[in-house]
């Protein structure tokens, strides 16, 4: 986010009703391929999805031919409601033959799960049983969730929506892992659930799964593995012949996981599975109500009324790639990061972050002293651009450092040997020129204000003093935009990033 040029367009003007008539909503009808080719345009100025030069938020599996079987299976099933497999039994097929294949692969026996559409949905639905279950079976009232500090936001956004106390446990500044007897201390009888994640998002790294889930199940914690990003690459990893740490259900203590399927699964986006270890446990994750006179509601996830597409389409290609094409798609990542991490080490100013479990790196640019350089970090974010690369940053929390973060699937994998070239060149520039900063007194200024208490007016001035405001593009260079960000307390930031993309979505 808050890394490209694109803005929104400018809506079409209405067109002009009939004295007296109802105003249109809608301009007159238009031929199908006119409106095809039109949205072949808009999608021309996003980030590319193949290809393999975006390094975040697309996975590619390089595959010929595997997003035309995704997109035709969706459209068997596009109209296909997936709210009732009483009335479309081939919902509930398509699911269980999903769930229990994923199941087999992160399960135990007797574990149940659900297909969702995301990451954030399965999140959601973990924290709701864990909150319903404490609840029900230990009497908790006011439950807490407690999570390293580099887990998801999703964690954050359900305990939000859900009700539940966060307790963030910070992480090791050096490996970036939680330790396990800081979340054994911060265990208390209103715990609900323990997180770790298999790896992290944000640096790549293994939480200590098995220490945490024994800590977990010695006070009658649940312990949820989030394993979105890592759940269907590091088993197939492991069948390479790499070491890879346990992590799934079958570690005594872990109660629950969430994989999504739309990552390195390569299904479209949104696929993803929760599983628990029982159905006695999943049970608190359904939503039911007969008090009311239409038909009786059951939900086992979010959603109601939904379509049935997206979870054919996981299901083609899941079917389609199969346990030896997931394996050699693992075995192509992992080479292209034994190529990766020795040549991004040894450019000079680079610095890796942890021991990165597989297929995510981040890195960060050091100055002459040696500390991580945040103008260093964002410009060389721009200069890639600029070359056509995509990668991710992050800034700086706490002592973690800003850094680069890099997603690696079996299409930039194909990509590596080009982008060190890149990098190489765009670090010396980097390292050799002073790009532009913000103003220090300015930034202070800001840093200062109430996020609580600004006014539209007052957001829209931060906001254009940001290089985010008015009606023009974004900046084509991010770097001070970014620095600024990183200058201002947590909840100012997310006061003006909430402003910022609702100034995207304006009519």
């Amino acid at each position: 986010m808050l890394s490209g040029v694109w803005t929104p367009p400018e809506p079409d003007a209405a067109p002009a009703s009939a004295p007296g008539s109802f105003p249109a909503a809608l301009p007159p009808g238009r031929p199908a391929d006119e409106l095809l080719a039109e949205l072949r345009g808009l999608r021309a100025g996003d980030a590319p999805t193949r290809g393999g030069r975006t390094f975040a938020y697309v996975y590619d599996a390089g595959l010929p031919g595997l997003d035309d079987l995704a997109a035709a299976a969706y459209a068997t099933y596009a109209t296909v409601n997936g709210l009732d497999p009483t009335v479309f039994p081939s919902v509930a097929r398509l699911e269980n033959d999903l769930v229990r294949a994923v199941s087999e692969i992160l399960g135990t026996p007797g574990a149940q799960g659900a297909f969702t559409s995301g990451g954030t949905e399965s999140v959601l639905l973990a924290v709701k049983a864990a909150r319903d279950h404490a609840r029900a079976e230990r009497g908790v009232t006011r439950p807490q969730l407690v999570l390293p500090s580099t887990a998801h936001a999703a964690f954050h956004k359900a305990a939000h929506y859900l009700g539940v106390e966060a307790v963030v446990v910070p992480v090791d500044p050096v490996s970036f892992r939680v330790p396990a007897p800081s979340v054994e201390a911060a265990l208390t009888d209103r715990t609900a659930l323990v997180v770790a994640s298999a790896p992290s998002y944000a640096h790549g790294v293994m939480d200590p799964v098995a220490d945490i889930a024994a800590a977990a199940a010695a006070r009658g914690v649940l312990c949820h593995v989030d394993a979105c990003i890592g759940g269907w690459f590091l088993p197939f990893l492991r069948r390479t012949g790499r070491e890879v740490e346990p992590f799934d259900l079958s570690v005594p203590g872990v109660t629950s996981l969430s994989v999504d399927l739309h990552k390195y699964g390569y299904a479209d986006k949104g696929a993803s599975v929760v599983l628990y270890r029982d159905a006695e446990l999943r049970r608190h994750q359904y939503f039911a109500h007969a008090g009311w006179p239409g038909y009786p509601v059951v939900n086992p996830t979010v959603q109601g009324t939904k379509s049935a597409g997206l979870l054919a389409q996981a299901w083609a290609v899941l079917r389609h790639i199969g346990d030896d094409g997931y394996t050699a798609l693992a075995a192509r990542i992992a080479d292209a990061a034994d190529r990766l991490l020795p040549a991004l080490r040894a450019v000079p100013g680079v610095r890796v972050l942890g021991e990165p479990a597989g297929s995510l790196v981040a890195f960060t640019v050091t100055g002459a002293d040696g500390a991580p350089d945040l103008g260093g970090v964002l410009r060389l974010a721009d200069e890639m651009r600029e070359r056509g690369w995509y990668l991710q940053p992050q800034l700086s929390f706490g002592p973690l450092p800003p850094n680069l973060h890099l997603t690696l699937t079996p299409a930039t994998g194909d990509r590596v040997e080009a982008l060190l070239a890149d990098l190489t060149e765009a670090v010396k520039t980097v390292r050799t020129g002073r790009g532009p900063a913000p103003d220090p007194a300015s930034a202070a200024l800001a840093a200062g204000l109430d996020p609580d208490g600004l006014g539209p007016e007052e957001v829209a001035a931060v906001l254009a003093f940001a290089g985010l405001g008015g009606e023009g593009p974004l900046p084509t260079r991010m770097a001070p935009v970014l620095m600024l960000l990183d200058a201002l307390p947590v909840r100012l930031k997310e006061r003006l990033l909430t402003e910022f993309i609702g100034s995207l979505f304006r009519i």
